[in-house]
């Protein structure tokens, strides 16, 4: 099957109306070392079942696999999903891509979105939240911008070295064409950041914090955004568990304005690292310059209740440059999904899980620490820690390997100065039985 559907009378109708004789005049622009003037090299076609079969084989050269006890998280976290999620973001109401622009045709998918946005701002503590972003990192990317929006001539804003550093990299990439000024702020002994040098900057429109953070310690949000205002720029909160916030205290009683961050936690796979869903919401006052799209509750002629799109500042309805974000796409399935799943669990549940996520990391740094591990931060911690340790752990962590267990997540390539320091997660998938073996392996 060919993937242009077009035949060549309309090829040649559509140059026409360019201004191009051929094809290859079309792209005349392009370098000819940037084009390709070799046919593909692929190899021959395959069954069904052969391809099944070779698929399988790939996989099975994967040192990690579905079977695997994988104590890492830094980002991506791995819960259990429940059925009735599972079942319900099967069905095709619920499976489509589309956005939802024409009301009158898409009542269920705004509703569904709708009480997306109202599970969010309970979660995270805000008055408005949007119809979800990307993922994390893109979303604390959008949260810089607007932070910059929001303080007109203010031209810097800084970001903590404990967020994640995917995250930071984007927000870099973000920024790098523009004139804004990104600074990076450094981290105390307790993994928590030091906001110390907040006070000598200048024209600094916003601060980023991530709490819990890529190592996993709380951050103390209520000081630090005291600090912050006080330093005249607007509080900014990414996150990349989600889970955390039905244990801790959420950023809006902090007192912090725009919260961000990933929710895949919330019914979504891994998958090798995506689908994410980007969350977002701010407080009333900075609706405005909020990115992306908000759904709002209305009612039609006949009184009956009804929704529609509120908020679209986007390049689709209004001139480019006004344009509060880019993003072409709200992760339409990724929120209907996240808001099935906290509606599945509630409140009390999302409680116990979040507990239960805890107790069982507090359970397995105890018992590290009574092998010989040493935490690297004292600060308190939610689901993940890092630790190291006296001798090298990395026979331990090979040996593991074997076993199907993945130890941890070495931080040398992101963070030189923890070189040999282990960051490790544990979720409600992971057995006390598995933390064990990790104890015993360590003291053999």
């Amino acid at each position: 099957m060919r993937y242009l559907p077009h035949t060549q009378e309309e090829i040649q109708d559509m140059l026409e109306k360019t201004g191009h004789s051929s094809l290859e005049d079309l792209f005349a622009s392009i370098p000819a070392d940037c084009r390709m003037n070799t046919s593909w090299d692929l190899p021959e076609a395959m069954t069904e079942w052969e391809l099944n079969d070779h698929m399988a084989a790939l996989a099975a050269g994967m040192k990690v696999n579905e079977r695997s006890k994988v104590f890492v998280g830094a980002g991506s976290y791995h819960h259990y999903m429940p059925e009735t999620v599972r079942h319900l973001m099967g069905r095709s109401e619920f499976l489509t891509a589309y956005t939802p622009y024409q009301p009158e045709m898409a009542q269920g998918t705004l509703q569904g979105i709708f009480e997306y946005q109202t599970l969010t701002a309970r979660l995270l503590g805000m008055d408005a939240v949007n119809a979800s972003m990307y993922d994390g990192a893109s979303a604390l990317a959008e949260a810089l911008l607007m932070g910059l929006r929001v303080a007109k001539k203010k031209n810097k804003v800084a970001v903590s070295q404990a967020i994640h550093p995917h995250y930071r990299a984007v927000a870099q990439a973000y920024l790098a064409p523009t004139s804004y000024e990104l600074v990076e702020l450094p981290i105390l002994e307790d993994g928590r950041t030091d906001l110390s040098s907040l006070t000598d900057m200048d024209d600094l429109a916003a601060v980023a914090l991530q709490s819990p953070n890529f190592f996993g310690v709380i951050e103390d949000l209520e000081q630090a955004t005291q600090v912050i205002h006080a330093a005249g720029s607007l509080s900014i909160t990414c996150f990349s568990e989600a889970f955390a916030y039905g244990l801790l205290k959420n950023p809006g009683q902090c007192g912090v304005d725009i919260v961000c961050g990933e929710g895949q936690s919330f019914g979504l796979p891994r998958s090798l690292g995506g689908p994410g869903l980007g969350m977002f919401g701010c407080r009333q006052k900075l609706v405005r310059n909020l990115p992306g799209r908000l759904v709002g509750e209305t009612k039609d002629l006949d009184g009956k209740r009804g929704f529609v799109l509120t908020l679209a500042t986007r390049e689709q309805h209004i001139r480019r440059e006004k344009a509060t974000s880019n993003i072409c796409s709200n992760q339409g399935i990724c929120a209907m999904t996240a808001a099935a799943y906290m509606a599945s669990l509630g409140r009390t549940g999302l409680r116990e899980m979040a507990r239960l996520n805890y107790d069982k990391s507090e359970y397995l740094k105890k018992e590290l620490i009574k092998a010989g591990a040493q935490l690297t931060f004292s600060g308190p911690t939610f689901n993940e820690f890092v630790v190291h340790f006296t001798d090298d752990f990395r026979p331990v962590y090979d040996r593991l390997l074997q076993k199907n267990i993945v130890a941890g997540l070495e931080l040398g390539t992101w963070y030189p100065k923890l070189q040999s320091h282990y960051l490790f997660c544990v979720t409600e998938t992971l057995s006390r039985q598995d933390m064990d073996t990790i104890i015993e392996e360590i003291k053999a």
